[in-house]
């Protein structure tokens, strides 16, 4: 009889897997659609290549700041489901209001609001897989990853050839509607219980009647996880690596619309080949660094973009460059879980949604800077100079690897 119920609960839990990367789909479908719009609001605004920079600067200074609060948030409230659900409509709705904004100014308040709900999901999400399945994390967080890698790939692709026929504008507020039905489905699905609370193991959320020991708790936590050297290294390690990540779908679009002369149909299609590339790869990744270690697999797939990036740059505006995209894709987006995946191997199992929270919070400093980087980079050298900056960031990227101690990168 425990037999029976533990493999059926199992085989539920593994089915949250599949809901939950669903919903991580959507908290991705509206930055890929914001990227491939960003060339017709900044040509109908008027704005410089530092000032499109900074729209995704701004939307990543709020988030490393909001993020350690989330992630500490998330372990002290425990009601996951309820707050899946809560940001992603918070993610959704600052994009729809960008639809009926005429001001830069209105542009960076909503990108602000957007790096503030975003960083509810991951330190919720991530977590509850990874301590749900502890033999197999590298391949759920993986699952996980694939599912915004799918929203970074079709958001694209979908928003190019709806732009063929309507106005920005019009796409914008299309846009909410699937994320709106998808909150609701979390709602429903998940948000009747707490999900797994990570602390004990139980259904529930936070001790009711104990907010201060609870924030008691969470700020210890930190202080035990700042202490950590392998959060600490994977956290910077992460933050450069977000820096080429954003600054590339930051420019890529810009460089592929202004620079060769692609229409927004095609210039989907090839930022859905980077992210179907990242999709692709990040199951493969997930399992080998289960087997092999997780140091091996994010540093030879952080080299490969390193030479990658270094050849589109090479390449310049001839029809080259275009197919290397795909290339780089399956190397970049493949070891976002990976890396996941190490910073909780070396977490303690009640404070997942925490260090989750400091490397989403590092992620989005790097974030934050690198786009304002490539964009004076790109106003005085030409855009084509971004992506050396590029490459010589993975490189950087990978020196913090090198030396996180070792043996914390095996998988469990």
């Amino acid at each position: 009889m425990t037999t029976i119920t533990a493999e059926t609960a199992a085989r539920g839990s593994f089915r949250e897997v599949w809901l939950i990367s669903a919903g991580h789909m959507m908290t991705h479908w509206y930055p890929s659609t914001f990227y491939l719009l960003l060339p017709l609001i900044g040509n109908e605004l008027g704005l410089s290549f530092s000032q499109i920079g900074s729209i995704l600067t701004c939307q990543f200074v709020a988030g490393a700041l909001s993020n350690l609060p989330g992630g500490m948030a998330v372990d002290a409230i425990g009601r996951k489901g309820l707050l899946m659900a809560v940001a992603l409509s918070w993610v959704g709705l600052p994009y729809l209001v960008m639809g009926f904004s005429h001001s830069y100014w209105m542009l960076l308040v909503c990108a602000a609001l957007v790096g503030v709900g975003n960083n509810l999901w991951h330190p919720t999400a991530i977590p509850l897989l990874a301590q749900s399945h502890p033999e197999r994390r590298g391949l759920v967080v993986s699952i996980h990853a694939m599912g915004g890698n799918l929203g970074d790939a079709i958001a694209p692709l979908a928003v190019g050839a709806l732009l063929t026929m309507f106005s920005w504008r019009d796409v914008v507020v299309m846009n909410v509607v699937p994320g709106m039905a998808a909150s609701v489905l979390l709602l429903l699905l998940l948000g009747r219980d707490g999900g797994l609370d990570l602390r004990d193991g139980s259904t529930s959320g936070s001790s009711p009647g104990r907010p201060q020991g609870a924030a008691l708790h969470s700020l210890a936590g930190v202080r035990l996880l700042l202490g950590n050297r392998t959060v600490l290294m994977l956290s910077l390690g992460s933050a450069v690596r977000a820096m080429t990540a954003m600054t590339l779908l930051t420019f890529l679009p810009v460089f592929l619309a202004n620079e060769m002369g692609y229409s927004p149909a095609w210039v989907g299609g090839s930022l859905f080949a980077l992210q179907a590339a990242g999709f692709a790869a990040a199951p493969i990744s997930g399992h080998l660094s289960d087997r092999m270690g997780r140091r091996n697999i994010i540093m030879t797939s952080m080299a490969m973009s390193g030479v990658v990036l270094l050849f589109m740059a090479f390449a310049g505006r001839s029809p080259a460059f275009a197919l290397f995209v795909a290339f780089l894709g399956f190397f970049l987006f493949a070891i976002r879980a990976v890396l996941q995946a190490w910073l909780l191997d070396a977490t303690p199992r009640e404070l997942g949604g925490t260090s989750i929270g400091i490397l989403f919070g590092a992620q989005a400093v790097g974030a934050a800077v690198g786009p304002l980087i490539g964009g004076v980079i790109a106003d005085h050298y030409g855009i084509i100079a971004t992506f050396y900056y590029l490459a010589a960031t993975i490189v950087v990227a990978n020196m913090f690897i090198l030396f996180t101690p070792a043996g914390a990168g095996k998988g469990p």
